[in-house]
């Protein structure tokens, strides 16, 4: 296996995660650039029944990954996990290519969304056991800067490919099995701070390096509902259901809400790729910002701001250059303020617990990530999207405000944790 890195930290973990990174944005995306074709063509007897409950089932895919393989990178390391991860992804999604019929076809992305959704939890949980002491947000929202690179340039390869839609997922398998062998020769496990240590074992003392001894902790999502951590895990659960509600009904549904306020089609389009735009500099800002005055404060203000920006979209503007500010800005503050929940709990739970956390949070961020596509589809249908459905997530951003506001600072962990941690 690898070595541990020199006093003088790698950049390879850097960059591997963040291409992990880029897979997770390419199947943010690649479903929603062939399912015209798909429809249009009835390829393999898809329809629109069918590629909802194809579209429905990948992100039921990335939710359970996240809540019960991303744990697992606590226990064996994380790694390993992200090799496992992205090998499965890979073979799977090649597979999607070559499916014979809708229920195939959907069965296989359920199966890629497993390995995809414990890929997120346990890449950030790796980028901040790897992280500097007290760079924990800059950490996360660089790392998750490849999500939208991502997403972006699926959508531009999409152009260029489809409508063979086979070839986008061939594209997207093979470029997780590039991945791979850079992965498995340049990707060290954990710091020692994070490795758990044997029971019949002794350590080093080494200056702000905690071990913790697996023989007396084990981990697992039962750790989230002993004290202090119950009402935290209630905070951070509503937060990410709320925030990639936002991140989702927004992706899905932006353009056409626009065109319900009496925009053009083609503006629409431009604006989703405004407001990804904005994404990508709200990160950067937002992880500065965190790492300087704290997270919670960050976090708090990043959701206040998203619910102010979404409810001010509701109100018609004339201005193509003022609508693209608006759209960009509300952007930098949407994306972010779901990283930075991430970044949040990454500093609020112990490295023996980080890849649970961060997969608990992922994945009932995830039941987020389906439910708001789903009720602003309602509102499209009932003809109220606008202005109702900027109503609904500025309302989404207040709740994820009140619901963080209650948890605290800091969390008095029941093992020492180093001051980086805290």
């Amino acid at each position: 296996m690898p070595t541990m890195p020199s006093a003088r930290r790698s950049q390879w973990p850097v960059w591997l995660c963040w291409l992990a990174m880029v897979l997770d944005g390419f199947d943010l995306v690649v479903l929603g650039t062939v399912i015209p074709t798909l429809i249009r063509t009835g390829d393999i007897g898809f329809n629109a029944v069918g590629a909802t409950f194809a579209a429905t089932i990948s992100l039921v895919g990335v939710g359970l990954g996240a809540l019960f393989i991303a744990p697992l990178s606590d226990k064996f390391g994380r790694r390993k996990l992200l090799i496992a991860c992205v090998a499965g992804f890979s073979l799977f999604t090649i597979g999607v290519a070559f499916a014979p019929n809708v229920a195939v076809f959907s069965v296989l992305r359920l199966l890629a969304g497993l390995g995809l959704g414990a890929c997120l939890p346990a890449a950030l949980a790796y980028m901040n056991d790897y992280a500097p002491a007290g760079s924990a947000g800059k950490s996360t929202t660089r790392t998750m800067t490849g999500y939208h690179v991502g997403a972006v340039a699926t959508a531009f390869l999409a152009i260029l490919v489809v409508p063979d839609w086979r070839l986008m997922f061939i594209i997207g398998g093979l470029a997780g099995l590039a991945l791979l062998p850079f992965l498995w020769a340049k990707l060290p496990e954990s710091l020692p701070e994070a490795v758990p240590v044997k029971a019949n074992e002794t350590t080093k003392a080494t200056p702000g390096v905690v071990h913790y001894t697996d023989g007396k902790q084990k981990t697992g999502f039962r750790d989230l509902l002993q004290k202090p951590y119950p009402l935290v895990a209630l905070g951070i659960g509503i937060a990410s259901f709320m925030g990639l509600l936002l991140v989702y009904g927004l992706n899905t549904w932006l353009p056409q809400l626009m065109a319900a306020a009496g925009y053009t089609v083609s503006t629409g389009l431009t604006l989703l790729l405004v407001l990804n735009l904005g994404a990508v500099a709200g990160l950067v800002l937002a992880g500065i910002l965190a790492d300087r005055h704290g997270t919670k404060k960050i976090v708090l203000l990043w959701f206040g701001l998203s619910a102010v920006f979404l409810a001010l979209l509701s109100v018609k503007i004339q201005s193509e250059f003022l609508l693209n500010v608006a759209v960009f800005v509300t952007g930098v503050f949407v994306f972010s303020s779901q990283v930075l929940v991430y970044a949040w709990v990454s500093q609020l739970f112990p490295a023996r617990l980080r890849g649970t956390a961060l997969g608990f949070a992922a994945g009932v961020g995830r039941l987020g990530a389906i439910v708001g596509p789903a009720v602003t589809g309602t509102l499209v249908a009932a003809n109220i999207a606008y202005p109702a459905g900027f109503y609904v997530f500025a309302a989404a951003g207040l709740l994820a405000v009140a619901a963080l506001f209650l948890v605290p600072h800091q969390v008095k962990s029941p093992e020492p944790v180093p001051a980086g941690e805290r």
